[in-house]
């Protein structure tokens, strides 16, 4: 018998929510919230970001992530600078002290996950859900508005926590 979708995002829902409190216990110990996370991982690439990426990555609203880009560069983990191939954009980067602390966090978070992963199918996993998220961001809502104008681009993060670059 096919799954309803509404037992499907019942269940999508609850693993992320399990997840982010599992990751966020492991964050409080360093005083980063989930969304800085995610903002130093797409930022670990040393390829700079701008806004738009950021708080696609962050899972955030604009206004939201403006305030945390700025808790983190009063923090001296991220700079801003404008961009040279378009000057009215701005993009964000890594400081040394910001890369040191990335690498602390996804180590920790690493070894927590450790013990998760052993458990699930890990490739298969990575797989299915990575098949589904393309599926639900496909070109068409049932509505028939096109989707993906915020469509967001798969990080470290999102291609199974805990994996070594």
């Amino acid at each position: 018998m096919a799954r309803q979708p509404q037992e499907l995002l019942y269940l999508l829902t609850r693993a992320e929510r399990l997840a982010v409190r599992r990751v966020q216990s492991v964050l409080d110990e360093f005083d980063c919230s989930v969304e800085a996370w995610r903002v130093l991982d797409l930022l670990s690439d040393g390829q700079g970001h701008n806004m738009t990426a950021l708080a696609d990555h962050a899972f955030l609203p604009a206004p939201s992530l403006t305030k945390l880009v700025d808790q983190l560069v009063d923090q001296n983990w991220v700079y801003r600078r404008v961009d040279p191939a378009d000057r009215r954009r701005v993009l964000a980067h890594l400081t040394p002290r910001g890369m040191q602390r990335w690498q602390l966090l996804v180590r920790e978070v690493r070894s927590e996950w450790g013990s998760l992963e052993r458990s699930l199918p890990g490739e298969e996993l990575d797989g299915l859900l990575a098949r589904l998220a393309e599926a639900l961001e496909g070109p068409e809502t049932p509505g028939g508005a096109a989707t993906g104008s915020r469509g967001v681009t798969p990080g470290r993060a999102e291609r199974g926590v805990g994996r070594a670059r």
